[in-house]
């Protein structure tokens, strides 16, 4: 039959794709990130320099637009199951780029007053909003778009980028501070931070409308035309697919509270402790170890391909119960570049575990027609519980001097997860992504439908 993804289903055609999908996914997560590199300079531009909570506020905000999360994972999700996963990539990129502009333009608390403050929100809320379709959608792509054998080493790119639009973050901030004096950055450097970002949608909108469709053209006219409905259904993720939904949850908890606390966290934990000595010094501790964290993915990726999945989510488990402690007892105490470096990098490895097969692991979870949807809500609903807060948590618990209880709380959600990846994830058995490629085709629909029936009669 011929598709729009009857290509050849090459090495060379996979790798292409994933580039592609890659270059948008660095972008859109530049423009999360710069606001967690960046809030030090801007918070005195939306909050009173006089408040000694604004700190806080401005890590409240970053935290609520988790919130917007879900409901982005539902939007874009079913968006990416009934139009393509690259229509739905391809809005969301432009809503994030559109909201980082409006945060570059945005008048100041000295202009307006409280106004700032409650425009900076509405552009974050938003950005949550698109941050949600974007890690479903981009994840799913990625993994669809993989060559079977080689599923891990190149759906790795999809958390190469994520990382990726940090360490790109981190450079802009690199680059200001060596060229910049603190006080210039505070007034209108950061606003340059937040336009490079929604300057850099135009090259992403064209970059994610030349890409593959992962869906068949097949696929696509069976939505349109209305002859299979059940493309992006929640109800039949919540009581259909609600196992591999709950696997999804449980898998993304303790790897999500993990990777904001080692690597948002840690990083500010670092800017901050050579905040009054050596800022370039810290900054540079930060780029390189976001850096050695992006080329590790690849790597994770490729050892999952020839010893499975879940060896890797068991070392990540593992290794994050044991090190957390030390790391946020240690880390806040180093003033010796070499040591806070080392301190990162361990942590990073650690978290290599669990961030360059995530993408993959959940994609395996779910059948195609509510891939995009499972992947993404699942995500979404643990990392706006679990992820976004734990910035914001390691703050409140820093200035009351109660980080014992925040270490006890990470560690404790990691290892709930590690009981999941030990005991209830099978990641050494055929999966969807070999067995149901076409699922609106009418025999791989009626195969999926006999499929998804039986997984409701055996859970109720």
């Amino acid at each position: 039959m011929s598709t729009t993804t009857d290509r050849p289903r090459s090495v060379k055609r996979s790798v292409l794709n994933t580039l592609k999908g890659s270059a948008g996914n660095l972008v859109e997560w530049y423009d999360v990130y710069v606001y967690s590199v960046f809030l030090t300079y801007f918070e005195s531009q939306f909050f009173s320099a006089d408040d000694q909570n604004s700190t806080l506020y401005a890590w409240a905000i970053f935290a609520v637009t988790f919130l917007m999360r879900p409901l982005g994972s539902w939007y874009f999700g079913r968006l990416a199951d009934r139009r393509g996963r690259r229509f739905a990539l391809t809005v969301s990129v432009t809503v994030m780029a559109a909201c980082s502009a409006l945060i570059a333009l945005a008048p100041t608390a000295a202009m307006i007053g409280g106004g700032a403050a409650v425009i900076l929100l509405i552009a974050r809320l938003a950005q949550g909003f698109a941050t949600g379709g974007e890690y479903g959608a981009s994840a799913t792509y990625m993994s669809e778009a993989a060559v079977p054998g080689h599923r891990g080493f190149l759906s790795s790119f999809h958390y190469v980028t994520l990382v990726g639009g940090h360490v790109l973050a981190q450079t802009t901030l690199l680059v200001m501070v060596l060229t910049l004096s603190s006080e210039q950055i505070s007034d209108w450097g950061w606003r340059v931070a937040f336009g490079i970002g929604g300057l850099a949608a135009i090259v992403v909108f064209w970059l994610r409308r030349t890409m593959d469709e992962s869906l068949s053209q097949e696929t696509l006219d069976a939505v349109r035309t209305g002859q299979f409905t059940r493309a992006g259904s929640m109800r039949d993720l919540l009581v259909v697919q609600w196992r591999p939904l709950l696997l999804c949850f449980l898998v993304t908890m303790g790897g999500t509270v993990a990777f904001y606390t080692y690597s948002v966290t840690g990083p500010n934990i670092v800017k901050n402790a050579f905040a009054d000595g050596d800022v370039v010094a810290g900054t540079v501790i930060n780029l390189i170890a976001l850096t050695v964290l992006m080329l590790l993915q690849p790597l994770g990726g490729w050892i999952s391909d020839r010893v499975g999945r879940r060896a890797l989510l068991v070392f990540f488990g593992i290794g994050g119960v044991l090190y957390t402690w030390f790391f946020l007892t240690y880390l806040p105490q180093q003033t010796d570049p070499v040591i806070a470096f080392a301190l990162l990098i361990g942590a990073f490895v650690i978290l290599t575990g669990y961030t360059s097969i995530n993408a993959i692991v959940k994609a395996e979870l779910f059948p195609t027609y509510v891939r995009a949807l499972g992947v993404g809500f699942g995500y979404a609903m643990a990392n706006s519980i679990f992820g976004g807060t734990a910035p914001l948590l390691f703050t409140a618990a820093n200035a009351s001097s109660q980080v014992p209880l925040f270490i006890a709380y990470v560690t404790v959600v990691i290892a709930v997860s590690l009981v999941v990846y030990a005991k209830f994830l099978k990641t050494d058995q055929t999966n969807w992504l070999d067995t149901d490629k076409h699922p609106a085709a009418p025999r791989e629909r009626a195969a999926a439908d006999a499929r998804a029936g039986s997984s409701a009669s055996g859970a109720r």
